[in-house]
């Protein structure tokens, strides 16, 4: 909301300077985003006169100006052929900026001097809307009250300072200047002077003009209508555009401005509809017709359906109740009658029908915060008013008004003690009542004094007042949260993560130390990303709950696998030509569960890399050391050769405990090349419920060995298809307790290796806690281990 604080002093004298006022205002619950003056970026533009015009000698379409600037005469050549003796106009002098920024400087132009610039609207920043007797393409030919010398801001009124306030919704009163000047008044403290509309009308009476039927009162809880016959449309005079303007509103015609300058002054949409276009001369306000189409004020056409309120005549709608006008709606050159329509609609309704309908409208935005039906009369008589004012017609005799809304009192006790104990302050019971008073709440005695001292009834405009706690936070806000004592709390708390927010955190920062950066990805993918990463169409995951309003096409359901988003991120780095990516992600996955409305929610991390130091060896090297940070201690994988995302040799299935959780390997090729990128890459999956539910629940004290180690060093030759886990296996299990580490070192393939073979070399560190192993204990492990090896196919290498 703009506030016009030349607008604001019709009601409330401000006192202080406009930073004060912005800064109590913020205090007070009224948040002053900013302010500014208008015309502040334009310096040095005075009035001038035009004393002669003649022809530049050495250019046709120039001209010399002579200029009486009030205390000299200046020369200055334009290109403007509109220029006359006599003329008032806006000089940019030497020196000078014009509302683009732009700086202008005297110099010559075909050799003549020329001392500055006469400007056109479009460079002081302004619109024929804005001075509609104007030439947007010539030299802005003034005919306000000015002289020269007088600076170009004062002269048309350029000058207003603006203060632009975020409304919160529940504040729909301070969406008009009269609801500012509440809270300014309240605030600052000074005295209100509220308008009362004075109408005259002398016209025909207007239940011979017009007839109001309203169907639904339950979306509509007052209509109020008058009519204006005689219509005289034209220019609004310029007090009104000034406001408009500095309100951010542009000027159109008289009455298009009064509806939107009783809108900002009062809080209250209206709207003026020709009376030639309703047929009937009926205005029935009823819900639309399922598949009734309107083509609306932007030229478009919509389906309404039965849920939504329309302005109606006999035959069709006119209009979307709050939210926007039909194409014949508004008011033309030529209209004779208008009405002016002020009501007060169901703030969710609108905003379901504005959203519906796709077309938010400064109507809708404020009809949907429920506004207060009392304001429809004065908002109405005032815009007939305006009417006489500008000698815009002749206002029909009396108004429609049919009135549904609750007239039931909203009073209710308060016990100021209570307030104080609440707010911890020692505010006085008078004081209490003054801030109240100046809200608009009037304040009296209960007959049951010694339990509930006072009676508040809030005015009509402010609904949002409703219990002893309403009432509290505005006696804070206006006695000042600043001159609230600070309290200590008292008591103890104590604060402190949750088992799974430190696995989290160990997560974090075990795979950051690691290289690895975080991506955040969106949960919505494209259906289409199943078949990127070669999902089988019978498998499960492809069963995904589907967006009902999704925010395009590519965002269409719920992940069931959170490999995707790995891959579309990957994909996006390749393609930005970074040579290397270690990428994790703490991920959610959405199954469906069925007959259940929501789904079930895994959280898994999934892992990727490429680049020069990107392997099968190296992700999974990084997942270990997360693990044992983790405290997950029994953990193994297994060949995976069915997998269609993963190269069908390079992928392994992770276990923990016996049961399934994740998979760690290198994407297939065809993946690759569905994804644009042209290196090896490497996914990882993995359930991080299941790493919470098998980590150990706290962390255990190890001493440092007090005996040294002995290592022995295996090469072994077995079959290509062997899997290096059945081997570990194998040796752990021959070696017992006195084996306290098993490292591969080396895999290798060559000649030395018959056909079909390959060669696994490992260290195994051999150590035990109460003494010193003797070679003997140890070449007996490293014999038995060969034994077991044997039994599945596996040699010592010669």
């Amino acid at each position: 909301m703009n506030l016009s604080m030349k607008w604001l002093s019709d009601f409330y004298t401000c006192d202080v300077d406009i930073k004060k006022f912005a800064d109590d205002m913020t205090m007070s619950g009224s948040k002053a985003e900013g302010y500014h003056t208008e015309g502040e970026k334009l310096s040095n533009i005075i009035v001038g006169k035009v004393v002669s015009v003649e022809k530049h000698p050495d250019a046709d379409t120039l001209y010399i100006c002579r200029v009486d600037m009030g205390d000299e005469t200046v020369q200055i050549v334009t290109g403007a052929d509109n220029v006359v003796p006599g003329a008032m106009v806006p000089v940019a002098m030497h020196k000078s900026t014009l509302a683009d920024g732009k700086q202008i400087t005297r110099g010559k132009l075909r050799g003549v001097e020329s001392n500055g610039m006469l400007c056109s609207l479009s460079e002081l920043g302004l619109t024929a809307h804005d001075f509609p007797y104007a030439d947007e393409n010539g030299i802005f030919l003034l005919e306000e009250d000015c002289k020269p010398g007088q600076t170009i801001q004062e002269a048309i009124g350029l000058n207003d300072t603006v203060v632009e306030f975020e409304i919160t919704s529940n504040r729909p009163d301070c969406l008009g200047v009269i609801g500012l000047a509440r809270e300014a008044a309240a605030t600052l403290g000074g005295k209100l002077r509220l308008h009362t509309p004075a109408v005259k009308a002398g016209g025909a009476d207007i239940h011979s003009i017009l007839k109001v039927e309203v169907q639904n009162s339950e979306l509509c809880m007052r209509y109020a209508a008058a009519a204006v016959t005689g219509v005289k449309v034209g220019p609004s005079p310029r007090w009104m555009r000034e406001r408009l303007r500095a309100c951010g509103v542009r000027p159109i015609n008289n009455i298009v401005d009064i509806t939107n300058y009783v809108m900002l002054e009062y809080g209250q949409p209206m709207h003026a509809f020709d009376l030639r276009h309703v047929k009937g001369s009926q205005i029935i306000v009823r819900n639309a017709k399922d598949g009734e189409k309107i083509k609306m004020l932007d030229g478009v056409e919509r389906i309404l359906s039965p849920e939504m309120l329309t302005i109606a005549d006999e035959e069709a709608p006119s209009a979307v109740a709050g939210v926007m006008g039909g194409e014949f709606s508004g008011v033309y050159a030529d209209s004779e009658t208008v009405v002016f329509e002020s009501a007060c609609f169901d703030g969710p309704a609108v905003r379901m029908a504005a959203k519906k309908l796709g077309v938010r409208t400064e109507s809708s935005g404020r009809f949907e915060k429920q506004l207060d039906p009392e304001n429809c009369i004065p908002a109405l008589m005032r815009a007939c008013e305006l009417v006489e004012l500008l000698g815009a017609g002749i206002v029909a005799a009396g108004i429609i008004d049919v009135d549904n809304c609750d007239k039931s009192s909203r009073e209710f006790h308060v016990d100021f003690d209570s307030i104080n104990a609440f707010l911890g302050t020692d505010i006085s019971y008078k004081e209490m009542v003054d801030i109240l008073n100046r809200l608009g709440c009037k304040v009296t005695s209960s007959p049951f004094r010694d339990a509930e001292p006072y009676v508040i009834s809030p005015p009509s405009w402010r609904g949002d007042l409703k219990t002893q706690a309403d009432i509290a936070e505005e006696i804070a806000r206006i006695y000042g949260y600043n001159n609230i004592p600070t309290t200590s709390v008292r008591g103890a708390a104590e604060g402190a993560l949750t088992p799974e927010q430190k696995a989290v955190r160990t997560m974090h920062s075990t795979l950051t130390a690691q290289g690895f950066f975080e991506i955040s990805t969106y949960s919505f993918i494209s259906p289409k990303a199943y078949d990127k990463i070669a999902l089988p169409e019978n498998s499960p995951l492809r069963r995904s709950v589907v967006i009902s309003n999704p925010l395009g096409e590519d965002t269409g359901v719920m992940r069931t696998t959170a490999l995707p988003s790995m891959m579309d991120t990957l994909s996006f780095n390749y393609n930005n030509r970074n040579t290397e990516a270690n990428l994790y992600e703490l991920a959610t996955e959405y199954i469906p569960v069925k007959d259940e409305d929501l789904p079930q929610e895994n959280s898994v991390i999934t892992l990727g890399q490429y680049g020069k130091a990107a392997s099968f060896y190296t992700l999974k090297g990084a997942l270990e050391n997360l693990f044992e940070r983790m405290g997950i201690s029994a953990f193994e994988l297994k060949a995976n050769r069915e997998n269609p995302t993963f190269h069908p040799g390079r992928c392994a299935d992770l276990v923990i405990g016996g049961e399934a959780a994740g998979v760690i390997g290198e994407a297939h090729p065809a993946v690759l090349e569905n994804y644009g990128i042209g290196t090896r890459a490497y996914l990882a999956r993995i359930s991080f419920d299941a790493l919470l539910k098998h980590r150990r629940p706290r962390e255990t004290f190890t001493s440092l060995p007090r005996y040294p180690a002995s290592s022995r060093d295996l090469a072994l030759v077995c079959d290509e298809k062997t899997e290096a886990a059945a081997l570990e296996k194998c040796i752990r299990r021959a070696a017992g307790g006195i084996l306290e580490k098993l490292e591969l070192f080396d895999v290798y393939r060559g000649g030395q290796i018959p056909a079909g073979k390959k060669s696994i070399a490992y260290t195994l560190l051999m150590r035990a806690p109460d003494r010193t192993l003797t070679d003997e204990e140890c070449d007996r492990a490293v014999k038995k281990s060969l034994g077991e090896l044997e039994k599945i196919g596996v040699f010592l290498r010669g």
